[in-house]
């Protein structure tokens, strides 16, 4: 499951109604680099539209993952402190919704429900990913799925109230930059 689909199974729709209202949605060009390996970021990504790759120093500079529509980028780093482990580069015209880590801490900080939902999301999401780590290398026959890989009926629910409340996303960035258009004369 995506990360920005588990993190919005946990957010209420006050919660993403601010994320879209702090928000910016940046168009980001094809080779665009938009997190560089060692270097700070001032923000927490969420992909609406495109592909990105994923590259790492230490393997020589080799794509190691690719991100597309509906992943988080920058959490490790807004949640660590520490400076991001990899280079995000779009493959191709890509869109995000940009939230500053500034007013993102100023919320968390100010709302502990919020930050409650925030903080249990990412490490649900960090979890997983941790546990399919440790299953790619465990000593398991690949001919056979472990129980960790296939979902189980609440990891369905989470999926799908994450996919409707991301599409309701998309939904309302669209409606306002519909909005802003007329307002502005475009």
């Amino acid at each position: 499951m995506s990360k920005a689909l588990v993190i919005l199974s946990e957010l209420n729709h006050r919660d993403i109604d601010w994320m879209i209202n702090h928000g910016i949605q940046e168009h980001i060009e094809s080779g665009t680099i938009l997190i560089y390996e060692g270097q700070p970021i001032d923000a927490l990504y969420i992909v609406l539209d495109g592909n990105l790759s994923v590259s790492v120093a230490a393997v020589g500079d080799r794509e190691i993952s690719r991100i597309g529509k509906g992943e988080v980028l920058g959490e490790m780093s807004f949640i660590d402190g520490r400076l991001p482990s990899a280079t995000v580069k779009a493959l191709d015209k890509a869109l995000v919704l940009s939230i500053p880590k500034k007013k993102l801490s100023e919320k968390l900080e100010q709302d502990v429900l919020f930050a409650l939902r925030f903080y249990r999301a990412v490490t649900k999401f960090l979890s997983s990913r941790l546990r399919n780590t440790v299953n790619r290398f465990s000593e398991q026959p690949q001919s056979s799925p472990s129980p960790q890989t296939v979902p189980n009926a609440e990891e369905i629910d989470q999926f799908q109230d994450g996919s409707s409340k991301f599409d309701w996303i998309l939904q309302r960035l669209k409606t306002q930059a519909n909005c802003d258009c007329r307002v502005k004369g475009i």
